[in-house]
């Protein structure tokens, strides 16, 4: 089994949105994203979207989005990113998932070898902008991650773990003391963990390397080139 990732697709929800306004490298970008798909991935893969899927704002909209990455191989993760307005009630969009599509939040996923846990997160406080209001959102971000963990570790008996956030969980500026996410995660011991909400310019903040023990990767699609990152385990 190999385990694929790739975030912030930013899908139109019904309406015409081209995401190349933010660049001509977006143009025509997920039909670049399901051509690499295609050619790499197999029905027995699981591939990671850590949020940002639709620019939906209710779930029927979203969905011919979510039936469209659906139609793609493999058994597909999705996690909730600040623009998935359309994410409100989990047991509505359970019921309404195509059957190879599976949402993490706040839990834990089986996919067999690896167990797969993850929660949305948020900014970290003392980051630019950052205010009380966003400490407050981090903790409850940082306690909820915490539960998808202890899910996680429940399951896994000794598997390894890999963990979705859609915020930075990490950032270069963080290094020296980390986060309270970083803590969390070398403490539960996750093998990996995959992230993504950066674009543009903002790429090159994030943190991709070893951190206490844990990988880390940035997976929004334009800094992966709209080509899916490899995270398999070795």
């Amino acid at each position: 089994m190999a385990i694929f990732a790739i975030g912030d697709l930013h899908l139109p929800g019904g309406d015409v949105k081209p995401m190349d306004v933010f660049g001509a490298h977006w143009e025509n970008h997920f039909d670049r994203i399901a051509a690499d798909w295609r050619e790499r991935v197999s029905q027995d893969d699981i591939v990671l979207i850590p949020g940002d899927i639709s620019w939906a704002m209710q779930l029927h909209a979203a969905l011919e989005d979510l039936k469209m990455i659906a139609s793609l191989p493999g058994r597909i993760l999705i996690l909730r990113g600040n623009h998935d307005y359309w994410w409100s009630s989990l047991t509505q969009l359970r019921t309404n998932l195509p059957e190879n599509m599976f949402a993490v939040q706040n839990d834990a996923f089986d996919g067999g070898d690896v167990v797969f846990c993850g929660t949305r997160g948020w900014m970290i406080p003392g980051s630019s902008g950052t205010t009380a209001q966003d400490e407050k959102l981090y903790r409850r971000e940082a306690m909820r991650l915490e539960m998808s963990l202890m899910a996680a570790q429940r399951i896994a008996q000794g598997r390894p773990i890999v963990a979705m956030m859609h915020y930075p969980p990490l950032l270069p500026e963080n290094a020296k003391n980390g986060t309270a996410f970083t803590a969390l995660l070398s403490e539960y011991g996750a093998a990996r963990c995959v992230y993504g909400h950066l674009h543009g310019p903002s790429v090159q903040r994030g943190y991709s390397g070893m951190y206490e023990g844990v990988r880390y990767d940035l997976v929004s699609c334009d800094a992966l080139g709209f080509r899916l990152k490899d995270i398999s385990l070795e």
